[in-house]
């Protein structure tokens, strides 16, 4: 008996590759702690069942029909979409469904982090980030900026670096300025202000 028998190929392929596809496409579009892909054997059928039993309607009825003989391209299709769409498609309707405000009374927000949620939205801001050591540095946080997100340690790209004046506000770029980058490790606190020219 080998591994490589059609029987044993065909069941991975049924019961693995929908649920790891679905964790992928997660892993992807919600920042989250990356599992070593080993230890997710067992959610990964979990979720190849749950697909199978969302899907059970139209696959008992194309198996009733005759579509496999008079169709065999189309029965194929439809295979593929269950093995490789839909899967993707739940991930993306759970995304959408945990993002709802009757959802998330019930259930944590999807996504773990207040950084990882408010720099998703790429929205631009005026940034003013205080240093452990007590000092401060002032940026635009704007479309060439960038920002980590989880599982990464968070930083933060600033495209501008700014000259804060005495009453704290922004007086001016700094002369020849390529943008600041700032580690997690150094930040005490990162205040935001609503962009505007």
């Amino acid at each position: 008996m080998s591994i490589w028998d059609l029987d044993k190929l065909l069941l991975f392929i049924a019961f693995v590759i929908p649920g790891f596809i679905s964790i992928k496409v997660y892993e992807l579009i919600v920042p989250s702690v990356t599992r070593d892909s080993s230890k997710q054997l067992i959610d990964a059928i979990a979720y190849s069942c749950i697909n199978y039993a969302l899907l059970i309607w139209p696959i008992l009825e194309i198996e009733a029909s005759s579509i496999r003989v008079t169709h065999p391209t189309g029965y194929k299709l439809f295979y593929l979409l269950v093995l490789f769409v839909f899967p993707v498609v739940w991930v993306v309707l759970w995304r959408w469904a945990r993002g709802l405000e009757l959802i998330q009374r019930n259930l944590p927000h999807p996504t773990g982090k207040p950084w990882d949620y408010v720099f998703s939205q790429r929205q631009w801001y005026w940034v003013v980030v205080t240093l452990k050591d007590g000092r401060q540095v002032a940026g635009k946080y704007g479309r060439n900026s960038f920002s980590s997100s989880s599982p990464a340690p968070e930083q933060i790209y600033l495209e501008e670096t700014w000259v804060i004046n005495e009453d704290g506000g922004f007086e001016r770029p700094r002369v020849s300025t390529a943008g600041t980058i700032i580690l997690a490790d150094q930040i005490a606190t990162l205040e935001l202000f609503q962009y505007s020219e």
